[in-house]
Parts: structure tokens; C-alpha cells; sequence
């Protein structure tokens, strides 16, 4: 094994200044491939510490064995939601909710650092005279988020507060009656699950791709690789001495772009807590994976890079003197569309049913997105071929001959080129869907306080007396018919001056009903409307990251197909064929199948977001649109780049031995 890699390390170092460049197209892919992996598993992860976060506000069934009493509600300041947890103590042996070193105390309040910070910028009257005096600030494992606002309060478990009911009108998931635990809930609540499962089917439009894309990063300048082991062949290195030096040099090259990776994504965390979500940012501590999972990947990296590039060594292996004459391969076989075929028809006979299974259909959806990824990249070869087919047989230049000859002779390698835009059109074509237009609520002035119908006139009296001079209007009326709160009235404020007199009628009306707070449609309507704008960015993100995996596909397999076709090239430009003609059919050869391979994924994946379609509003539509195109024009432009690469092979046609 030691001189294996000795021999690999001289093979690296003294194949040549283009040689070199070759490795360093192939570090550079998969140090691109670690960093968007990293980011996709570390999603996950993130996502799961906020639910960990969120779950102990949460109170799950009733203990027998209790020791403390929690609620929950969600109040409101400037338009933004306020976590508020409620607890009493039951036994002196109530633990302490996470992020506090100890109970609260009847009459004491721990905040979030932000919501701190609110209470020392706005008046008294419009947020702090909502809570009892402020005890305390709570740590990192009791927040979801660095913004969110959060507040603890101690009562006694006679306290009002720990005695009403709660109305669920002030956000999914954001109340919950005071309930007799022994523990606080760990468990996921349904809104973070929803969170979960969209992660997970991010994740795996992300990855898939990504493990193609690191797949291909084994084969770049696979033609001078193979006509170099294949000349070790002929003069009798044995078929395990060549898989040997082949894994070594795929290995010691990938390990070196797995760390260059890892170091990038580091570099991009302080950018990445920037991505709001779910209301807030990220700490930074969420999104590093941690070294067991981050050498995890370290180390499967390589692995795939490894096992990539030994896979295609059967021709070198087999038929060494094939690959040193550059006999053409053997055509591919239509049954590879097939496949793709079998996938769509099995997905659309199966789709219908899918919402309904809730996580078994979750685990069928990401199923078929996996075997869509692979049946549009197993298809992809023998589609380009039948592209390089109608291309000579229409050509009328010879720039569109030449494209057409080489999409038809290695059409493999044509497809390494162009299988990161067919990949990133499915993303594009199933996030198209996955959107929605907000509901269009504004800030009203309106505030809404839901009571029994026996009690809305002497609260409406109260609430008058809460709000004497400050010129609201109040009136009780009945709930909307069919509401979340059908049996009960609505005592109805009219607020006028703003933001601010909003707040400071918030403030005047904290308790006027225990257990309830008041309300604005805006607040009623906010987390469906979180819920959709975090749809758009979740797609913008996983379109963002496809597009890069896309337009370094593209840069990086140009520029190693130049290099595997430099003698080609040299023999061309000897017989006389002009520099622009041979850059012109570069151009064509990627650019054609671009254009029919990225518009039959882009179909293909709106095929398979259909089921789960949600619609996004003009606004939306308007932005992915000038997505995908930046994106194809920056494909483009990425291959653009291995044009002066062209030149250079070139400027001495004289052929020379690798």
C-alpha cells in the first residue's frame, strides 16, 4: 500500500502542468459538494434543535404525579408574536424550565434577551405593564431563535391565569390551558413537524444532486486518466494494481477538497444565520454540525469519490488496448428511459393517496424524489446520445456537426456537463408549486377579545372603564359563523393613533379576561402567512444551492472536457478548422442538451410537485422566473469560461504524449 500511494503521489505530481489543473478541477468540485452537503445535513440538525427548543413550552398530557402547572399563550407588540409561558409549582421539587437556573417565583418574569431589550426601548405603558417585575434573561436552550421574544412568569397555582381556559385564537399552536405536568414535553408539536418534513424534502433535493455532482467529480478528465492506466495495463500492471492507484489518486485528491469544503462552510456560517426562517435567524451553534457528523462526512466524501472512480475502470481493466486506440463505447440501451417512465407512472398512479398516509406518505415522497433523481441521471447519457443523433442529421454548419458528433460519441461525458442543470430544472420545476400568496391581512386597529356570551356585556363595560379617555370604540358582537371559537362572543375595540395605540390598549387590557388575550385579524392571520413566506424562502434557498451545484457542475466539467479533448482539438486545428468553429461547437454541445434536458426536468418536476401544489401569488411566480433564468444565463456564462482554457490547448496544436 505504501508504494501504491507513493506511485499515486507521482502520478499526481509529474503528470503535467495540465495534469495538475485536472486535480485541482476535481478538489475544487468536491470541496463544493462537502460545503453544500455539510449545509444540507447540518439542516436537519438545526431544525431539530429548534424543536427541542420549542417543545417545553408546550404542556403534554396531564401527570398524575404533577409537581407544577404550565400554559401558554401568544401575545403581541409591533406586530410580533410574544411567547409567554406561565408556571406554578406545585411541590418545592419543580425543575427548572430549560435556559433557567431555577424555578420562577410568583410574581417574577425571565425574558429573552430580545424581548429585554424591547422592554427598555418602548414606554411602560405599551409593553413592560403586561408582566410582573422582570427577574431575570433567559439562555439559549429555552429560545428557538436569537430574535424571538419569549417571557416566563411565576405565579401561585391559585392565580387566575392558572385556572382559565384558553382560546386558540392567537396563533397555530400558540396557546395552551393550564395543564398539571410532572416533566416538560419533548415531543414535536405539529407546526414543527411541518418544518421537519419540508427540511427532509429539501434536503434530499439538495443532496441527491449533490452526491451526483460528487459522483461525476471522480470521473472529471476521466480520458486522460484512462488512457494513462490503461498504457500501466499494456505494459503489465495487473487489474488490482490499477484499481489500486486509481482509488489512491481519487482519494488523496478528494480528501484535500473534503477539508478545502468543510473550511468553506465554516466560512459561510456567520452568512447563513442571516436566513430567517420560522420567524428568526439562527444561532451559529446550530448550524455546525458538530465533529462526529462533520467527519462523518469527511470521511464518506472521499469514500464516494473513491468507489466513483474505481466504477469506472471495468473499460480500462477489460479492453486496455481499446481505451489506448479510443475505440468508441458501445451505444446505450433505451431501457435506461424506461426506468424514468416507470418512475412517473408509478408516482402519478401513488400521488393521490399521499397526503393522507402523513409520515409514511412523507417517507413515499422522498422515495420517489430519490428515484426520480436517479432515473433522470441514469437516463440522461442515452437521451444526450439521441440529442447528438437529430443534431448531425440537422446540422447545416460545421460547429453544429462537430456538437453533434460529440454528443453521439461520448455521451457521458456530454451528460456530466449538462446533468447539473437537468437536476436543478427538477428542483426548479417541483418548488415552482410548493409556494403560496400571503392572505393579504394588514395591521388593523381593530382588537378582539373572545369571552362567554354570558360574560361579554361586564366585560365590555370593564374593558370601556380599562380604555376611558383614550377615544376607543367598543362593541360585542357574535363570532363568525363556523370560527375556532363558535360558542363564545367577541368584544370588539376599535383602536385609533397607530402602532403605539394598539400597544398601549394591548398593555391596559392584560388580564381584563384570564387565560385570553386581546387580538388583531393581522395576529389570527400571521402564522399561516410565516408558514407561506418561509415556503418561499425555504425554495429560494434550495434553488440558490441547486443553481451553484449547477453552474460549478458546469464551469468545472467544461473546463475537464477541454482537457480530456485537447489532442482531438490539436488535430482538428492541424487540418485547419478554425478557433471560433471548434468554440463554437463547445458552446452548442452543452448549450443544446441545456435547453432539452433542462426543460424536460423542469416538466418533470412540476409533474411531481402537482399533488402537493400550493400556488404562489404573481409576486412569487415573477421571482422564480428571473431565478431560473439567472440561473441558466450563469450556467452559460460558466461554461463560457473554459473557452480561454480552449485557446490555450490550442495556441500549440502540435500533438505531444500525456
Amino acid at each position: 500500500m505504501p508504494g501504491t500511494l507513493d506511485l499515486a503521489w507521482r502520478l499526481l505530481r509529474g503528470g503535467g502542468r495540465r495534469n495538475l489543473l485536472g486535480s485541482g478541477l476535481t478538489l475544487a468540485a468536491v470541496a463544493v459538494s462537502t460545503g453544500l452537503l455539510l449545509f444540507a445535513v447540518t439542516a436537519n440538525l438545526a431544525f431539530a434543535q429548534r424543536t427541542h427548543a420549542d417543545s417545553w413550552r408546550h404542556p403534554g398530557k396531564a401527570d398524575a404525579d404533577a409537581v407544577m402547572i404550565e400554559a401558554l399563550a401568544t401575545d403581541h407588540v409591533r406586530g410580533e408574536p410574544i411567547t409567554v409561558v406561565d408556571l406554578a409549582a406545585l411541590k418545592p421539587d419543580a425543575p427548572a424550565p430549560p435556559g433557567m437556573p431555577r424555578f420562577p417565583r410568583p410574581g417574577e418574569t425571565w425574558t429573552s434577551p430580545a424581548l429585554a431589550r424591547l422592554l427598555k426601548d418602548l414606554p411602560s405603558d405599551q409593553l413592560a405593564g403586561r408582566f410582573p417585575a422582570r427577574a431575570g434573561t433567559l439562555g439559549r436552550d429555552a429560545l428557538v431563535h436569537p430574535g424571538e421574544l419569549v417571557a416566563v412568569v411565576g405565579n401561585a397555582p391559585g392565580d387566575p391565569a392558572m385556572m382559565a381556559d384558553r382560546d386558540g385564537l392567537s396563533g397555530v399552536e400558540g396557546t395552551a390551558a393550564p395543564t398539571r405536568i410532572a416533566r416538560y414535553s419533548t415531543g414535536a408539536t405539529a407546526f414543527s413537524g411541518v418544518y421537519q418534513a419540508l427540511v427532509a424534502i429539501a434536503s434530499v433535493l439538495m443532496v441527491v444532486p449533490l452526491l451526483v455532482f460528487g459522483g461525476a467529480a471522480a470521473r472529471l478528465t476521466v480520458a486522460r486518466r484512462d488512457r494513462r492506466l490503461a498504457a500501466l495495463r499494456l505494459v503489465g500492471a495487473t487489474p488490482g494494481q490499477v484499481v489500486a492507484i486509481t482509488t489512491a489518486e481519487a482519494v488523496l485528491t478528494a480528501a484535500a477538497g473534503a477539508l478545502a469544503g468543510t473550511a468553506l462552510y465554516a466560512a459561510a456560517i456567520p452568512a447563513l444565520t442571516r436566513i430567517t426562517i420560522a420567524g428568526g435567524g439562527w444561532y451559529a451553534s446550530d448550524l455546525w454540525p458538530g465533529l462526529p457528523v462533520a467527519g462523518a462526512v469527511l470521511a464518506a466524501v472521499p469514500v464516494l469519490v473513491g468507489v466513483s472512480a474505481v466504477a469506472g475502470l471495468r473499460r480500462v481493466v477489460v479492453s486496455p488496448l481499446g481505451v489506448a486506440r479510443r475505440e468508441t463505447p458501445p451505444a446505450l440501451r433505451a431501457v435506461r428511459l424506461l426506468l424514468l417512465a416507470a418512475v412517473v407512472v408509478a408516482f402519478g398512479a401513488t400521488s393521490g393517496g399521499l397526503t393522507g398516509l402523513g409520515r409514511l406518505g412523507l417517507v413515499i415522497m422522498l422515495a420517489f424524489l430519490v428515484l426520480a433523481f436517479l432515473a433522470i441521471n441514469l437516463a440522461g447519457p442515452w437521451v444526450v446520445a439521441l440529442i447528438g443523433r437529430i443534431t448531425v442529421g440537422l446540422a447545416r454548419s460545421p460547429a453544429r456537426l462537430l456538437a453533434g458528433r460529440r454528443l453521439m460519441d461520448d455521451p457521458r461525458s456530454a451528460w456530466r456537463t449538462v446533468a447539473g442543470v437537468a437536476l436543478t430544472g427538477f428542483v426548479a420545476g417541483f418548488l415552482a408549486l410548493l409556494g403560496g400568496a400571503s392572505s393579504g391581512t394588514k395591521a388593523s386597529g381593530e382588537l378582539r377579545l373572545n369571552v362567554p356570551p354570558g360574560r361579554a356585556a361586564a366585560v365590555a363595560e370593564q374593558v370601556k372603564g380599562r380604555l376611558d379617555g383614550t377615544g376607543a370604540g367598543v362593541a360585542v358582537r357574535p363570532p363568525a359563523a363556523g370560527g375556532p371559537a363558535a360558542d363564545t362572543a367577541v368584544v370588539a375595540i376599535t383602536v385609533r393613533g397607530g402602532a403605539a395605540a394598539v400597544d398601549r390598549a394591548r398593555t391596559a387590557l392584560t388580564a381584563a379576561v384570564p387565560g385570553h388575550v386581546a387580538t388583531t385579524p393581522a395576529d389570527e392571520e400571521r402564522s399561516r402567512d410565516q408558514l407561506l413566506a418561509d415556503l418561499r424562502t425555504g425554495a429560494l434557498t434550495v434553488l440558490a444551492v441547486s443553481f451553484l451545484i449547477a453552474i460549478t457542475s458546469a464551469g468545472i466539467t467544461g473546463a475537464s472536457a477541454v482537457l480530456d479533448r485537447r489532442q482531438a482539438y490539436a488535430m482538428l486545428r492541424l487540418a485547419g478548422t478554425p478557433l471560433r468553429v471548434l468554440d463554437r461547437a463547445r458552446r452548442q454541445e452543452t448549450l443544446i442538451p441545456l435547453v432539452v434536458m433542462g426543460g424536460g426536468s423542469l416538466a418533470t418536476g412540476l409533474f411531481f410537485a402537482s399533488p402537493f401544489a400550493i400556488g404562489f401569488g404573481a409576486s412569487g411566480a415573477v421571482a422564480l422566473t428571473a431565478f431560473v433564468a439567472l440561473g441558466f444565463g450563469g450556467i452559460a456564462g460558466a461554461s463560457a469560461l473554459s473557452r480561454p482554457l480552449l485557446r490555450s490547448v490550442t495556441t500549440d496544436p502540435a500533438p505531444t504524449p500525456d
